[in-house]
């Protein structure tokens, strides 16, 4: 039973940890299943940077008194920017925005787009951690997948990041096109030996309004496609990588710190075209959007959309959340993130329990192996609830 008497703490949002996201929305060329807010177009490096730090200027008032545990530089191909603009970038935040000391500072790269020079610039900004879309290091399933590399400028990406950064991901997916199991083990055990300390490994999806979606690759049939997950989960655990979210694999000291607070349910500020944000106050917790089209965002970067977050679907969004974690979180998190009584989930936990799908040990709430394996029906109870 969950401690239904223990009583929650009404959130102090003071304490709620806050990330930054940053969009660069550009691309070389769209993949076929990406269904990411990113434009074949050439990037308006000069203008975006000033909408970024416009954009950022206007959310100030929002997190006053509020200290940034870490940024994140994702996309489109953040790779793209030049050293000089990313310095700019970081100056203009480190100026505006308390950063913790040694906060973590990621950037997305793609091996397309890798150049020694500018992984040298980056670090020299202060970029302290690297992410690396691979996907695969298998020439004809990079093909099938529309990207613009091969494995062996994969190869060389990742040991030029290894020059410059510690900390380095690597994003990787399985059940490609026509994949075999031992292809799918090829490419886990080739990122195991580049001896990199993160891997986020991916089962390819169709999104909704991808080319994937409207022209379905031959794709792994599901029993083969569980092998593969299974394979990857017992490599990745053997080579001594802890499995931490549904995705996630890291060596000890090694967990994204930005990827912790979303699935935490912490607070972030977006910034950028299409940016999100989640964001907690003492009217309680809303979600704003910016213009999606760089275009749009270009034009208006200060505008935004946003909702605030009803009480009632506060459990699910925390879940939603929350399970993605293998190990669970402490049940009195769920007090200090949404303000709610033990009981707005007991109910559901209990559902999950008696299915097998979640257990309570030591007063963390945790999804069992088979809850881990269909997380999204134990992630539906919280959300039917």
């Amino acid at each position: 039973m969950i401690p239904i008497h223990a009583v929650s703490p009404a959130p102090t949002f003071l304490s709620v940890p806050l990330a930054l996201y940053v969009h660069w929305p550009w691309c070389v060329r769209k993949c076929p299943y990406c269904d990411f807010n990113s434009h074949e177009s050439v990037p308006q490096e000069a203008a975006y940077l000033a909408a970024l730090i416009t954009d950022l200027e206007a959310a100030l008032p929002s997190i006053w008194g509020r200290s940034i545990v870490s940024v994140f530089i994702g996309g489109g191909t953040p790779s793209l920017m030049s050293g000089a603009t990313v310095d700019a970038l970081l100056a203009a935040l480190r100026m505006r925005l308390p950063l913790l000391p040694g906060a973590e500072i990621t950037l997305e790269a793609n091996p397309g787009t890798a150049e020694a020079e500018r992984f040298k610039a980056y670090a020299e900004a202060g970029v302290n951690r690297l992410s690396l879309g691979i996907q695969s290091f298998d020439d004809r399933k990079l093909a099938a997948l529309g990207r613009i590399h091969s494995g062996d400028e994969a190869r060389h990406a990742i040991e030029l990041a290894q020059r410059h950064f510690e900390r380095i991901n690597l994003d990787l997916m399985y059940a490609l096109p026509e994949q075999t199991l031992a292809e799918a083990r090829q490419d886990i055990g080739t990122a195991i030996a580049t001896g990199v300390t993160h891997l986020s490994a991916y089962h390819l999806t169709l999104e909704p309004n991808t080319a994937f979606h409207h022209a379905p690759p031959p794709l792994p049939d599901d029993d083969l496609s569980a092998d593969m997950q299974e394979m990857v989960e017992d490599s990745l655990a053997a080579a001594g990588f802890d499995h931490y979210e549904t995705s996630a694999f890291a060596q000890p000291g090694q967990h994204c710190t930005h990827n912790l607070n979303y699935w935490s349910f912490g607070d972030y500020l977006g910034i950028g075209a299409g940016a999100h944000s989640k964001l907690s106050d003492h009217a309680g917790i809303r979600r704003e959007a910016r213009p999606r089209h760089p275009k749009d965002y270009l034009a208006d970067p200060v505008s935004r959309n946003w909702l605030a977050v009803n009480r009632q679907d506060l459990p699910g969004e925390f879940m939603m959340n929350a399970l993605r974690l293998t190990g669970g979180v402490p049940l009195e998190l769920f007090g200090e993130r949404t303000g709610l009584p033990l009981s707005a989930i007991e109910k559901s936990a209990l559902a999950g329990r008696q299915q097998g799908l979640l257990e309570v040990i030591d007063g963390t709430l945790r999804p069992t192996a088979l809850g881990r394996r269909f997380l999204n029906r134990l992630i539906g109870l919280f959300l039917d609830a």
